[in-house]
């Protein structure tokens, strides 16, 4: 998709110093490194260390490539709905690796008000459940420690992001959303709302990961002329810097 030759190795392990030690074993014989499938937390052990020691760029589209794609969506989005994004509320079911990294660099272009929801209910400080990586992003998220359900939190918000579970999304909770609502349910292959249900029910945009409806967010759509231009620019790292730039 990006005019890059690539190839793909399956690591028959999930721990990972294992995965860490055998990419830096193979550095010499690629440019650059794609990794894939790896879920959190241990993707953000795998990668931190991986960036600190390669010596070529390293990069988890399942985190970063889904976070450039969603932001440049939102951008556009909140741009025809006449909002900014620093006056939204924007709630995010699902807290994993590709949700976390979403809301990161939606955060650095300056949003606000996010509360994100796992299946335990509402990320907050402190919560019993949360892992390291649910802690540091609770202190950006969230910051009026609310503790219920996301069908409470829901409610008066204007941004739905979904990287979670199908059909979670329902028509009482649509309807509770501010007005123009921007949803976007990424889960595959069935998304936490189907689009045309969404729209029958108020939503302004929808969008999906899939390539069969309207508005595909999917970060197959930025990964691979990412890497084709970092690799024709011999940039060794990628930064949060190019991420943003490629969103824009």
């Amino acid at each position: 998709l990006g005019d890059v030759s690539a190839m793909p190795l399956c690591l028959k392990t999930q721990i990972p110093d294992e995965i860490i030690e055998i990419v830096l074993l193979l550095q010499n014989s690629f440019s650059g490194i794609n990794l894939e499938d790896i879920k959190a937390p241990r993707c953000f052990e795998v990668e931190n260390k991986l960036i600190e020691k390669a010596e070529i760029p390293i990069f988890h589209d399942d985190q970063h490539g889904t976070a450039v794609v969603v932001l440049s969506a939102l951008l556009n989005a909140l741009h025809l709905a006449g909002k900014k994004i620093e006056d939204v509320k924007i709630v995010f079911s699902g807290a994993g690796a590709a949700a976390i990294a979403v809301c990161k660099l939606i955060l650095a272009v300056g949003a606000k008000n996010i509360i994100m929801f796992d299946i335990d209910g509402a990320i907050y400080k402190g919560r019993e459940q949360n892992n390291f990586a649910h802690e540091e992003i609770a202190k950006y998220t969230n910051l009026d420690c609310f503790k219920g359900n996301i069908k409470e939190g829901i409610k008066n918000a204007d941004v739905f992001i979904g990287l979670s579970a199908p059909n979670l999304l329902s028509e009482e909770m649509v309807k509770s959303m501010n007005n123009k609502p921007i949803i976007f349910g990424l889960a595959n292959p069935t998304p936490e709302i189907m689009p045309d249900e969404a729209k029958k029910y108020g939503a302004f945009i929808t969008a999906s990961g899939r390539s069969d409806f309207p508005n595909q967010i999917n970060n197959s759509l930025v990964f691979p002329g990412l890497f084709n231009g970092v690799l024709k620019n011999n940039i060794k790292k990628i930064t949060n810097e190019i991420k943003l730039n490629c969103a824009f």
